[in-house]
């Protein structure tokens, strides 16, 4: 997919996108959270614990590949569903869940500050 398309397919998003070249693909962006990727001419979009199952009921796929080892390397980015691509009200939905899922692990990414203790 183009900018172009994938700018088309998140319209009702109603965000400004922000498109990156990235690893033969791109990587799409709301402010700074990366919650979507096309590679290959598919979409994918983020998940995590609590998003996978909505994919995984609309029949959808993670984003794999194989690794110069040969092991295959699937990703936390599941297949846009082609019904998606074809709604702006659903694309937008699921890329509220993406942007979601970004940004918990964005937050559970963070390293933990130390309290402050008193000096002895």
């Amino acid at each position: 997919m183009d900018p172009d398309e994938i700018r088309d397919v998140f319209q009702s998003l109603r965000r400004p996108l922000h498109i990156k070249r990235m690893f033969g693909g791109l990587g799409i962006y709301v402010d700074d959270v990366m919650f979507a990727l096309s590679i290959g001419g598919e979409l994918y979009l983020k998940t995590d614990d609590e998003t996978r199952t909505v994919f995984e009921e609309l029949g959808s796929r993670p984003f794999a590949y194989t690794a110069k080892d040969g092991r295959t390397v699937s990703m936390s980015y599941w297949l846009m569903p082609d019904s998606a691509l074809e709604e702006p009200d659903e694309a937008a939905r699921l890329a509220g869940l993406a942007i979601a899922a970004a940004l918990r692990r964005r937050q559970a990414a963070r390293p933990k500050r130390p309290k402050n203790r008193p000096s002895a």
